[in-house]
């Protein structure tokens, strides 16, 4: 096998298995390295599946963004003949000065997005799993739903092999250079020599650009299965289920006790129940000694939420996962050439601290980073996630 590549990446998970299949589809000659087997449970994509949703009220680009990136999960479909994205619609409750209400509200007027504002009591009547204080209203958005993690990473992957693309697992990476005419990437294994880097390492990348101290900080997340209670009839549990069920979140204030962003999917064949976790900043852990096994007090960060808002779900623990959060200072992606601020370093490109928000990007972050790769610039709205904006902090 050749050492001499066109481009490398660091990192086959969620965006760079994404980035090596948009690459090898244009011919590009690309190796994936990654420490871990491709898939695995590792990372920041443990877990079965990751929210879609378009009505992004953090940044008005990153609906442009999600925009790109529904048509191409939909044309990923259609290439792997493979379902790897529900829509199920997304519900939003909240009250209605809420950044999660008012903020979607806000951005589906601007971008045009499907959506129906639900009062008290029309989320009662549609959704009375729900149990809400009086003054909660609902957001439902049409296009919303969940992605399948694991076999999107597996299916970006086995379409960049076929294309062409060396996709190594099990290769940890011990350090990279980069000077003018090329950069160089060592394994315990070899070493080889690409024109251009990309870093996807997810939460070790701070490990990976030690030297340009970006400050990110690395959390355990943790997410859990109930059993709902089948009490209200035999047919109850269908109410739970893919096709019943939306994708949900709800934000709660300080009040409540367990503030912040939680959410859920519905039930889908062949997993152990309803799927509900916690949207926040967890432990900070370092990711090569991080405690996957649950822990007094992972239950409790969900366990209130589903006694006092769905109670009817507030059954039997039935499984719990891991996954890491790798967060930035302000919670944005950054996606940039680190050329814009460290000229010794202009063959390389990262994408790092997608900050608990970013699988559903992967899709257009693989064309976004192809672009910033063999263009050093792309069409896509990606600017406001750039470096430049920690400058002097």
């Amino acid at each position: 096998m050749p050492q001499q590549f066109d481009v490398i990446v660091i990192g086959v998970g969620a965006m760079g298995s994404s980035v090596c299949y948009h690459l090898a589809q244009r011919g590009v000659r690309v190796l994936g390295l990654d420490r871990f087997e491709i898939p695995n449970e590792m990372g920041s994509s443990g877990g079965y599946s990751r929210m879609f949703r378009l009505a992004y009220y953090e940044h008005g680009n990153y609906v442009i963004l999600l925009q790109r990136a529904f048509e191409l999960w939909q044309q990923l479909e259609l290439m792997a003949d493979q379902k790897l994205f529900h829509v199920t619609g997304g519900l939003y409750m909240g009250r209605s000065d809420s950044e999660l209400v008012g903020g979607s509200c806000q951005a589906a007027a601007e971008h045009g997005i499907e959506h129906v504002i639900l009062s008290h009591n029309q989320l009662a009547d549609r959704f009375g799993q729900f149990h809400l204080p009086d003054d909660f209203v609902g957001f439902y958005e049409h296009k919303a739903g969940f992605l399948l993690s694991q076999p999107v990473i597996a299916t970006q992957a086995e379409l960049a092999r076929c294309n062409g693309a060396a996709l190594h697992g099990c290769e940890p990476v011990i350090e990279w250079q980069s000077d003018r005419d090329r950069v160089s990437v060592r394994t315990e294994q070899r070493t080889y020599h690409a024109d251009e880097l990309i870093l996807c390492g997810g939460a070790w990348t701070s490990k990976l650009l030690a030297s340009l101290n970006i400050q990110l900080r690395v959390t355990r997340q943790v997410m859990g299965w109930v059993e709902p209670s089948s009490t209200h009839g035999p047919f109850s549990m269908s109410r739970w289920q893919l096709g019943q069920f939306p994708v949900w979140a709800i934000e709660l204030g300080i009040e409540a006790g367990y503030s912040g962003l939680h959410y859920g999917f519905p039930m889908t064949a062949g997993h152990p129940g309803l799927k509900i976790a916690h949207h926040f900043p967890a432990q900070l852990v370092d990711p090569d000694q991080v405690d996957r096994q649950l822990l007094p007090g992972d239950e409790r960060t969900f366990r209130s939420v589903l006694r006092d808002y769905l109670p009817d779900a507030d059954g039997p623990l039935r499984a719990m996962s891991t996954c890491l959060y790798t967060n930035s200072p302000d919670s944005h992606f950054i996606v940039d050439r680190i050329a814009n601020v460290a000229h010794d370093h202009d063959r390389v490109t990262i994408a790092c601290g997608f900050s608990g928000h970013g699988f559903k990007f992967a899709s257009v972050m693989g064309q976004a980073l192809a672009d910033l790769a063999m263009n050093h610039r792309t069409d896509l709205p990606v600017g406001f996630l750039g470096l430049s904006r920690f400058k002097g902090n």
